[in-house]
C-alpha cells in the first residue's frame, strides 16, 4: 500500500504488481554510475530480458562524464513526482544538466499496476522519446491515471499514439510479461541496493563515489544543495 507523506509517496509494503511473488534476483548489487546509455542495462533486468534489449538500457540526460550523477526513482502515478517534474526539473535541466554539471538517470519505480503499465509503454518507445513521454504523463495524471469513468489503458494508448506508437505495438508492450518482470526486478534491486521506499527518491553520486540517498519532492534550491553536498 502506498500513502502520501510530507512531499513523497511512501511504500509501506511492496505493491501487488505481479500475480506471483518475484524470486530473488540472482544478480550482485550493482553500484549506479555514469555509463554509456546505449550499452548499460539497468540492474536486475538481465534475468528477464537479453542484456542487449534497448528497452532496459538506461534512460538518461546529460554528459556521461559529468562530475555528479543523479538517479531519480519515480512512479508515473505519484503526485509528488509530478510536482517535482513540473516545478523543479525544468530548472535542473537548464542549469545543471545542459551545463554539464550533472548527469540525470531515470528509474521506473511503479507503485501500482497503472504505473507499471505506463512504464512498460514508455520503455517501448525509442530512448529519445522516453523523457518527453514520461513528462507528458506526469503532467496529465488527472486525465489518464485518476479520472473517474475512464479506462487508463485506453487513455495511455491515445497518448502513446501521439508519441508515435501504433496500437498494435502498444498492445504487445502491455502484454509483454518479460518486460513487466524486468521492470519489477529493477525495482526490487533498487530496494535492495538503496533502500528505496518512497517516490520520488534520489541518489546523488559525486567525485570519488561520495553518495547521498534522499526522498521527497525537492525545490530547485534543495536539489542544487544536494548536488553541492556530494561535489566537494
Amino acid at each position: 500500500m502506498a500513502a502520501a507523506a510530507a512531499g513523497w509517496w511512501m511504500v509501506r509494503t511492496p505493491p501487488p504488481l505481479a500475480p506471483t511473488p518475484l524470486a530473488p534476483t540472482p544478480v550482485a548489487p550493482t553500484p549506479l554510475a555514469a555509463t554509456p546509455v546505449a550499452a548499460t542495462p539497468a540492474p536486475g533486468a538481465a534475468n528477464a530480458l537479453p542484456a542487449a534489449d534497448p528497452r532496459i538500457a538506461e534512460r538518461a540526460l546529460g554528459q556521461a562524464n559529468a562530475p555528479v550523477t543523479v538517479h531519480e526513482f519515480f512512479s508515473l502515478t505519484c503526485p509528488h513526482c509530478a510536482v517535482f517534474a513540473r516545478d523543479s526539473l525544468p530548472d535542473i535541466k537548464t542549469k545543471l544538466i545542459d551545463t554539464g554539471k550533472i548527469r540525470y538517470v531515470f528509474h521506473d519505480f511503479p507503485l501500482d499496476q497503472v504505473a507499471l503499465t505506463a512504464a512498460m509503454v514508455a520503455r517501448t518507445l525509442p530512448a529519445a522519446r522516453y523523457e518527453p513521454f514520461t513528462s507528458a504523463l506526469l503532467a496529465s495524471q488527472d486525465r489518464w491515471a485518476f479520472a473517474r469513468g475512464v479506462n487508463s489503458t485506453d487513455e495511455l494508448a491515445k497518448m502513446a499514439a501521439l508519441a508515435g506508437l501504433s496500437r498494435a505495438i502498444f498492445d504487445a508492450a502491455v502484454a509483454d510479461t518479460a518486460l513487466r518482470t524486468a521492470i519489477l526486478q529493477m525495482q526490487d534491486q533498487a530496494v535492495k541496493d538503496y533502500k528505496v521506499d518512497a517516490t520520488p527518491y534520489f541518489v546523488f553520486i559525486g567525485p570519488g563515489g561520495k553518495t547521498s540517498g534522499e526522498s521527497g519532492e525537492k525545490s530547485y534550491d534543495q536539489f542544487q544543495a544536494s548536488v553541492a553536498k556530494v561535489s566537494g
